[in-house]
């Protein structure tokens, strides 16, 4: 006992207070092996230190995470975190991922150039700083955790101690279990969303908690209702924003050039339900351009409206763009704005740029110039009524406009010259068109078609997008531009492979241009390789994306291209338009500098929420496709292979463009071998080769409405059915109507 009091008597052990003021200037090294080299102890003595830390900690001055001390309420300097969405600036915010290591701040990344890109639920290793005594923080990127994605929608089966999440996301196939006290009023069979919580439980599947009831599944309009929730596509203004946009008003002329007398119509879809812009062309009087054309593109001035840093703007580029499904638009806007004041209606004044477009006979551009201007249009048009007219045919809409009509169509002809000189790539993506009944229901599905109207509307906006482009670059004026880089050499290299196995040639050794894969597809068109070597050549091509750095628009085989023309629906269209305001000094409601110096960001933040409402409407499509043949089990249909994987193949059914999966155990009982390279597979006793683009027909084995999944059988792929053996031989009886319910074994309690 003696001994044990002279030996504390002789160590160095720093009081409480020390201990704490240390970790408070040593932050970023507070771990029990920092503090004992710190102050210099040694061997047993550690345990003294270690007695210490742990009676701070149950006094509430310190927290253990993990090896690390820290202050109560205090996060460690190096932390796992996970993305929570972006604020209402756009910014991305974070949480910690753990438990006992709640915020009352969020947590705001501070994003480095190179960093990967970080999505909603997703999981990273952070270096935190902290800013102040509020409790706030910036991080830092160390790496990306990958982590399948923290939120889960689907359907809710209760069991008798709380129950399971069945997922309406065809790719996740398993359950997640929801504990009693997580169920949170759902009632079994609801739509509802979940949040993973913690690990797995003893029968390997994972758990979660659920934050939300969505409802009904099978009421109407529910199926874009699961899309938005599970893509997390904001659908509610903030109060601040929907009163702004109800405060806004009409806008007088004052300092605008005067457009009201010009026939400066719109053409759109007969169902659009917003009107960006509009158009006109004259033949030009010059005597110097004879044969040549005037040509006018108004777009909506949305940049009067949602001014920087107000409310309006941060909601508008928290969404980045509109989303468009079948049976809603989620808009970038509220409605007062995108549907009234932002919205070229007939007959009422509205704010406008313009670009003034002078083109010579052969439809090269001459020269253009921009204005801020006021107009009124005399007519909304659909493209049917304008193709009509084109045609002869007019109505009491177009009568009106025979002059100014057949004016824009005499200058579409003379761009369309250019535009074939030019060589944009000649790929024809057929569009579908899902058409519902009043409860919701679909009634029809059919490929839209398309006309001289579309590709006049089109040609239009093209050009005048390549205006602005030029306009700020001359003005040396910061801008987002719309990029798409040509295709890497490996995509290039299996297109090559793909091309010479057809009997065609694409040439080595020289800069690629959008002409040689035209001239590539007039040649496979003329053969029976025409879908193959199309399917290959999207899949050969970039995704396009914004960014202030110009390298330019391969597909459109432009040196220089931005969106200027829909900035209802754009975020980047709007960033344009103030910009072009800068420009041209026309007001203060132009580029500010914290626009200027988060471009970058901004580019990324935008390109993102466009490809998040490209996937959500791509699954809204694919459920209600599925629900639309979900009546046809049984039934056969023609298709082409339109993907391949090492689990299998995909067809696209040429009646409805709907893609179904052929699982790898229904070609057969033979080998398959996946290539990767060429994207093919290889029969390992048949020497038979599946490949992209061959002709199949098939049989509607499932049908799942809920998650969208359709699962055929190949009767005949390439005009040949598959070997003996394959799983084309069974019978196959038409099924009822699949619910989830129906294909997941039913819980216990």
């Amino acid at each position: 006992m003696v001994q044990g009091l002279i030996r504390t008597a002789m160590v160095k052990i720093p009081s409480k207070a020390a201990i704490l003021e240390w970790i408070d200037d040593n932050p970023s090294q507070s771990s029990k092996r920092d503090i004992a080299k710190a102050f210099g102890i040694k061997g047993t003595d550690r345990i003294e230190l270690k007695r210490i830390l742990k009676e701070l900690a149950s006094e509430g001055r310190l927290t253990k995470q993990k090896r690390t001390y820290t202050a109560p309420g205090e996060l460690p300097p190096v932390a796992v975190l996970r993305v929570n969405g972006p604020d209402a600036n756009g910014d991305l915010w974070l949480r910690p991922a753990e438990a006992g290591h709640e915020t009352e701040l969020p947590i705001y990344y501070v994003a480095k150039e190179g960093d990967p890109a970080l999505g909603m639920g997703e999981r990273g290793l952070f270096r935190l700083q902290k800013l102040d005594d509020l409790g706030r923080y910036d991080a830092r990127l160390i790496r990306k955790l990958t982590e399948t994605a923290a939120k889960v929608v689907g359907l809710y089966r209760k069991g008798s101690q709380g129950g399971r999440i069945v997922p309406v996301d065809k790719k996740d196939n398993k359950d997640y279990v929801v504990g009693s006290d997580d169920v949170n009023g759902a009632r079994d069979g609801d739509l509802v969303e979940g949040q993973r919580v913690g690990g797995r439980n003893s029968m390997g599947l994972p758990r979660a908690r659920i934050t939300e009831v969505i409802g009904d599944p099978m009421a109407p309009k529910a199926i874009s209702l699961i899309a938005i929730h599970e893509h997390g596509i904001p659908d509610a203004f903030s109060e601040a924003a929907i009163q702004e946009a109800e405060a806004a008003r009409p806008v007088a002329l004052g300092d605008r050039t005067d457009l009201r007398e010009f026939p400066l119509f719109t053409i759109d879809p007969s169902d659009a339900r917003d009107h960006d812009d509009a158009i006109c062309a004259f033949p030009d009087e010059d005597p110097k351009n004879e044969g040549g054309f005037v040509v006018w593109v108004a777009i909506a001035d949305v940049a009067h409206y949602v001014r920087p840093e107000s409310a309006l703007d941060a909601e508008a580029r928290l969404r980045g763009n509109s989303t468009y499904f079948t049976d809603r638009v989620v808009p970038m806007l509220p409605d007062a704005l995108s549907g009234d004041l932002c919205s070229l209606h007939e007959g009422v004044d509205r704010a406008c740029i313009a670009c003034r477009i002078v083109l010579d006979s052969k439809g090269e551009k001459l020269r253009h110039d921009f204005h801020r201007g006021l107009m009124r249009s005399p007519a909304s048009l659909s493209y049917e009524q304008a193709q009509a007219a084109d045609e002869g045919k007019y109505d009491e809409d177009t009568e009106p406009l025979r002059d100014p009509l057949a004016d824009l169509f005499a200058a579409y002809r003379a761009i369309e010259k250019a535009i074939r000189r030019r060589a944009p790539l000649a790929l024809e993506l057929p569009e579908r068109q899902i058409v519902l009944n009043d409860e919701g229901r679909v009634v029809s599905v059919a490929f839209k078609a398309r006309f001289d109207a579309h590709k006049l509307v089109e040609a239009f906006m093209v050009q005048a997008n390549v205006c602005a482009a030029e306009t700020l670059e001359a003005k040396r004026q910061p801008l987002l531009y719309r990029v798409h880089e040509e295709p890497p050499p490996e995509k290039l290299e299996a297109l090559r492979e793909v091309v010479e196995a057809a009997g065609l040639t694409l040439a080595k050794g020289q800069v690629l241009q959008t002409q040689h894969l035209n001239k590539l597809l007039d040649a496979a068109n003329a053969g029976e390789d025409g879908a193959t070597i199309s399917m290959t050549v999207l899949r050969a091509m970039m995704q396009a994306y914004y960014a202030p750095v110009n390298y330019g628009h391969f597909g459109l085989a432009l040196k220089r291209y931005a969106h200027f023309t829909s900035p209802i629906r754009r975020y980047a269209d709007l960033i344009v338009h103030r910009a072009l305001i800068t420009a041209h000094g026309w007001g203060d409601d132009g580029l500010t500098k914290e626009d200027v110096d988060g471009l970058t960001r901004t580019g990324e933040l935008i390109s993102n929420t466009e490809r998040r409402s490209m996937m959500a409407e791509r699954d809204t499509n694919d459920r209600y496709l599925a629900a639309f043949l979900s009546d046809r089990v049984g039934a056969e249909f023609a298709g082409r292979v339109s993907g391949i994987a090492k689990f299998g193949l995909f067809i696209k059914l040429e009646e409805t463009g709907a893609d179904g999966l052929v699982p790898l155990s229904y070609l057969g009982r033979e080998y398959w071998r996946f290539n990767p390279r060429d994207n093919t597979l290889k029969g390992e006793d048949s020497g038979r080769i599946i490949a992209v683009g061959m002709p199949a027909e098939v049989r509607l084995a499932d049908a799942v409405p809920i998650t969208g999944g359709l699962t055929l059988e190949v009767l005949t792929i390439d005009g040949k059915p598959l070997a003996k053996g394959a799983a084309t031989g069974r019978k196959l009886k038409a099924k009822p109507k699949r619910t989830l319910k129906s294909r997941r074994r039913k819980v216990r309690g």
